[in-house]
């Protein structure tokens, strides 16, 4: 049991739960945030021998503290290697990363991102900007797993604009169009844990944190899942020996500020 000191906030809660799908040995593309927090976790505790990898080019660093992003100097601590972005993403196309993270403005319900514009293409509510290796990372990575803050805004059924491939249009489409990796796994947002049909490959609902009610997650979904399980488990939360481990990571609270 948790004390009141030690209540788990949604972001550590998106960091633990993104942490787990690390399996050891995993060599991961991550990017700045919730996702290079979990992954630092993922060595620190079940997943020792994974290998992470930065867009930057930067390899396998013991940074001293999280970084501000991935060409921050503290990253390149005892790294394996330093080089550039054509490295790194040379790694997704020769088929060498088994994981990679993702985030989204706005996903639909096969996984789709977009990260490019809000409204018209060619005049926006929004300009966003844009897919950055995002779109290498979804349709070579072996595994990928999107962190998003869940809002009716952003869960949508029919994307702005497609800046990256999650199912496509479900079923079989991502063979058809030829994309190597095997496309999204999971969706960890801060009020659950999200997976996708095995046919339709349609998200599904595989969990929800503590405290969050369905009529809650539904009032901030705008598409119909594919399936709720009855009774819809409660996602696993970190022991306190773990969640000491997270706010070691980010003492500062850059990450991990709610």
């Amino acid at each position: 049991m948790l004390t009141h000191s030690q209540k788990i906030t949604t972001d550590e809660m998106m960091v633990y739960a993104a942490s787990k799908l690390f399996k050891d040995g995993d060599v991961a593309l991550v990017g700045t945030g919730l996702p290079m927090m979990a992954a630092y976790l993922a060595k620190q505790t079940h997943a020792p021998n994974s290998v992470l990898v930065f867009e930057s080019g930067v390899m396998d660093a013991k940074a001293g503290h999280i970084p501000f992003g991935v060409g921050d100097f503290p990253l390149v601590n005892q790294a394996v290697k330093t080089s550039s972005l054509f490295d790194s993403l040379s790694l997704l196309q020769r088929g060498i990363i088994t994981l990679g993270f993702l985030g989204a403005a706005e996903i639909d319900p096969y996984g789709n991102i977009n990260s490019t514009v809000i409204g018209d293409y060619d005049n926006p509510k929004v300009r966003l900007p844009g897919s950055g290796g995002a779109n290498d990372i979804a349709s070579m990575a072996q595994r990928t797993v999107i962190i998003v803050k869940h809002q009716k805004r952003k869960f949508v059924e029919n994307l702005h604009y497609l800046t990256t491939p999650g199912f496509i249009k479900g079923g079989n489409d991502r063979e058809k169009y030829g994309l190597p990796g095997k496309g999204p796994e999971k969706v960890i947002t801060d009020l659950g844990v999200f997976g996708f049909d095995p046919i339709s490959k349609r998200m599904n609902v595989e969990s929800l944190h503590e405290g969050v009610t369905l009529e809650h997650m539904l009032s901030e979904t705008s598409f119909e899942f594919s399936y709720i399980p009855d009774p819809i488990p409660t996602t696993e939360g970190p022991s306190p020996e773990v969640l000491s481990i997270i706010r070691t990571l980010d003492p500062n609270r850059i990450y991990i500020n709610k």
